[in-house]
């Protein structure tokens, strides 16, 4: 990704799901009338889930996800096909595309209401329409199994794309864009001072995703951004010419922050304002409080959504285990995962400690959240944990009413 571009966790993702050689790949060339997608006669040309970022009006910046077949054989099939699988748990909308020469089979069937049961929404697309006609009757019949939209067209010769874009827009989920990073908090005018630390750890000559993405919510609010680090607050704060509405720390420097921020001044970290913008504030808020409940031989999930560069002191493999060590004083037992994948094991664990998800879209760490949920395991995020560990969480939480409230039961 360069620097221009949007980041590909706040892109709408598209993922096209079907058999080998049911046109996935000549769909997406056809969407984007680019030739992005290798296209060959030979069953099996994608393997692994291919990501393109593509301009969809008026939709904006997406994301289109080109997957593995799901009739994929051997070994690496059943890899392929899983991996094909885990790329539901980020889908904001399902293409599921069958080949009209085919039809529908029972393993169609099956994945169809798999995805039905993620409630993502999903159109099925018959393609190859211009070798196989179809009927009026296969798409109303398959409408009234599904209670989904289905279109037939053709991606060789582009006949029904239009319709096809047309109606990925029109089943968008209507609150896509309702969540804010902060926008909701403040109102145009209002001066809001951003902390921001520049150590070793600072990616060189840039600003990291979260502070870049909160500047801009900030500037879409018509709200003004002023940018700091950790010790020039205090002097920043005294030359304002006006009370700010909200000072945003990076999580490191939560103490000072608090140390030289006015109790009258509402103060939270970007960790936090992302564990309510990609997930569920309540939920992690609850997770914390596990943390005191641990006991002896316990398994402790850390798991981060990228793959960076490992730091010395990194927060994740390091510095969070120490300070769970330090406040329960019990023998853990620490694993670690990173980047797209989530383990499927999760049963295991007597908590799980999330990075902030920036690399992540929303649904994909919903379904992290919400995977944890299902089976009464504990979750929370590096921004709520540290907060915790500081003894500072309950002033972090002052902007979120109904978190804090949850934190004070």
């Amino acid at each position: 990704m360069s620097l221009n571009d949007t980041p590909r966790s706040t892109r709408v993702h598209i993922a096209l799901f079907g058999k080998r050689n049911s046109g996935k790949s000549s769909i997406i060339n056809a969407i984007t009338n680019q030739e992005i997608a290798i296209v060959s006669d030979v069953k099996g040309t994608t393997t692994d889930p291919v990501y393109k970022s593509i301009e969809i009006l008026p939709i904006g910046p997406c994301v289109i996800i080109d997957t593995a077949g799901l009739d994929d054989v051997g070994d690496l099939g059943e890899l392929r096909i899983k991996k094909s699988m885990e790329v539901l748990n980020k889908t904001d909308v399902a293409l599921f595309v069958i080949d009209a020469t085919v039809g529908i089979t029972d393993e169609d069937r099956m994945t169809i209401n798999r995805i039905k049961e993620k409630k993502i929404p999903l159109i099925i697309v018959l393609n190859k329409a211009d070798i196989s006609e179809v009927s009026n009757e296969d798409i109303i019949n398959l409408k009234k199994e599904f209670k989904v939209p289905v279109l037939a067209i053709s991606a060789l010769k582009k006949q029904g794309i239009n319709e096809l874009k047309k109606k990925i827009i029109s089943i968008l989920p209507e609150d896509e864009d309702k969540f804010k990073i902060v926008g909701d908090l403040i109102e145009p005018g209002d001066f809001v001072v951003l902390v921001t630390p520049i150590d070793k750890a600072a990616p060189k000559g840039r600003l990291i995703l979260p502070q870049q993405q909160t500047i801009r919510d900030i500037l879409e609010s018509d709200a003004i951004a002023i940018v700091t680090k950790e010790y020039e607050l205090k002097e920043t704060l005294e030359n304002l010419s006006k009370k700010p509405k909200l000072v945003i720390t990076d999580s490191q420097a939560f103490l000072k922050v608090a140390a030289d921020t006015p109790k009258d001044i509402l103060m939270t970290s970007f960790s936090i304002l992302f564990a309510r913008f990609k997930g569920d504030l309540v939920e992690l808020v609850k997770g914390v409080k596990a943390i005191e409940k641990l006991k002896d031989g316990d398994k402790i999930l850390v798991s981060e959504g990228c793959t960076h560069h490992r730091q010395a002191d990194d927060i994740g493999r390091v510095k969070i285990p120490r300070w769970i060590r330090q406040i329960t004083g019990k023998k853990l037992e620490f694993e670690f995962s990173s980047g797209s994948s989530f383990p499927d094991d999760v049963q295991k664990y007597s908590l799980i400690v999330h990075c902030g998800g920036c690399m992540l879209n929303r649904r994909g760490m919903l379904y992290r959240i919400n995977s944890a949920k299902s089976l009464n395991i504990p979750i929370v995020n590096y921004g709520v944990m540290i907060a915790y560990v500081h003894g500072i969480l309950d002033r972090a939480l002052e902007p979120f009413p109904l978190a804090k409230m949850v934190w004070d039961e």
